[in-house]
């Protein structure tokens, strides 16, 4: 089984809800169940994509909000979501999150970023450009057409969450 990064959606309320659950359930369930429309599974993408930035020469807000984005940070009271024995991360940290504002503000940085003249930046040879970014192995159906789908997934998923008002919760499951 692999480890895999998990992004959901979440309006303030719902978060509310979860918290709520928590504290009042006997054994702690938050009742998290997220819809499968606003839950994203970036696989093993957000490190590849990340090293992308840096050796390509991404300009470092851009840089910085490509890490917020599959990194999240602190400021957002997710502790609940992490204690056992209904922890959503059972395989990796504790939960991160960004909440409205910093949405807003990664999104409109990632809808700036340019993907494809990044990657092909990259070492033409495949091998090189995977050892370059630190991919071991191939990558089924090839390393750029994975990478630019990923991150055009998560540059679609921080727009609408954007548009939408809502936090961003993440996970490694």
């Amino acid at each position: 089984m692999a480890v895999t990064q998990q992004l959901a959606r979440i309006p303030e309320g719902y978060l509310a809800a979860c918290r709520q659950s928590a504290a009042t359930s006997p054994d702690g369930d938050r009742h998290w169940d997220p819809p499968a429309c606003d839950v994203l599974d970036l696989d093993w993408a957000p490190a590849l994509l990340k090293r992308v930035g840096e050796v390509t020469g991404l300009e470092e807000a851009h840089l910085d909000a490509l890490r917020r984005a599959t990194d999240g940070d602190t400021t957002l009271d997710l502790g609940f979501l992490d204690t056992p024995p209904h922890a959503i991360a059972p395989f990796g940290g504790a939960p991160t999150g960004l909440g409205v504002l910093q949405v807003a503000h990664v999104s409109k940085l990632l809808g700036q970023i340019d993907m494809p003249v990044l990657l092909a930046a990259l070492p033409a040879d495949e091998h090189d450009a995977a050892s370059l970014i630190g991919q071991k192995g191939a990558v089924t159906g090839g390393l750029r057409p994975y990478l630019l789908e990923h991150f055009n997934a998560l540059r679609d998923f921080y727009l609408d969450a954007a548009k939408r008002h809502l936090h961003m919760v993440l996970w490694w499951d």
